[in-house]
């Protein structure tokens, strides 16, 4: 899994020069390979070329997911906060955290945290008894423990691994079809609450606008509110704010930085092409 910062960086570079279309061993000079070693790599990760790759993460492809997606009849949306349902592919469970949870800072929750590597990069994970609360992924080590600390400052914390860290863990690494269900316990207000659960009703492979999700929550003037929420989401690809772009296509800032989340659409999309969902010979 250590490859990910290998494939961080040819994807970067990809994205910068996309405008001369840079050449398999120009963009393995820029990673110290061999053409061969960074195709063989780059397909293991993604399953396909990092040309067929660059296509997935255009504004040009990411304007044709919008256009059909405009109608919102493929998405089953349950508007209660908690409750198991078939979303995205897995099955989640959210669980609101009591009023005196969210108010006091954690105030006796026990979390658990420990960090993993990921097919996206180093993580951490942290439960309550309840379920996942966290998974962030790692720039720095001490700065990811502090805002862990800093959202539950009440709370006691024990570094120590978890059940579910592991099914976390095991969607994040495999995507798998039908993983086991994965019960997230989390801190937010109702709208918050609600965004979440929203994002979690956009398909693997598929992308939203802030209005979109503005309008699945019956709020359609609150793009800038639903903008705030999803940069707050505490528990990055299960909950999938990567899928949410701007309305021009744009893929944006993302808070684990927008290479992965260009990262995580493209792997998204060379993987849904690969099981017949989308055809990029259309685009």
């Amino acid at each position: 899994m250590r490859n990910y910062e290998r494939i961080e960086k040819a994807i970067r570079f990809l994205d910068e020069n996309y405008q001369h279309q840079p050449s398999l061993q120009e963009v393995a000079k820029q990673l110290h390979l061999s053409r061969f070693h960074l195709q063989r790599m780059f397909k293991e990760w993604a399953g396909v070329s990092p040309k067929k790759f660059l296509q997935f993460i255009s504004l040009a492809h990411a304007r044709k997911l919008l256009r059909e997606n405009r109608t919102l009849e493929d998405v089953s949306y349950n508007t209660g906060l908690s409750g198991t349902g078939r979303l995205h592919d897995l099955f989640v469970n959210i669980v609101s955290m009591t009023p005196g949870e969210f108010k006091e800072g954690g105030n006796g929750l026990n979390i658990e945290y420990q960090f993993y590597d990921s097919l996206f990069g180093k993580a951490l994970i942290a439960s309550t008894s309840k379920g996942v609360c966290f998974l962030s992924f790692v720039s720095d080590d001490k700065r990811v423990v502090k805002e862990l600390f800093d959202e539950y400052p009440k709370a006691e914390f024990t570094e120590k691994s978890t059940v579910f860290h592991q099914d976390a863990l095991e969607f994040l690494q495999r995507h798998q079809e039908d993983p086991s269900e994965i019960t997230l316990h989390l801190s937010g207000t109702p709208f918050q609450l609600n965004v979440w659960k929203a994002l979690l009703t956009i398909p693997s492979g598929s992308l939203r606008t802030y209005s979109d999700i503005a309008e699945q929550i019956d709020n359609p003037k609150a793009n800038r509110a639903v903008g705030s929420a999803v940069g707050k989401n505490p528990v990055s690809f299960i909950i999938p704010c990567h899928r949410v772009i701007r309305s021009t296509g744009v893929i944006g800032n993302y808070r684990w930085g927008s290479v992965r989340k260009k990262a995580m659409i493209g792997w998204e999309g060379a993987k849904n092409q690969a099981s017949g969902k989308i055809n990029l010979n259309s685009d």
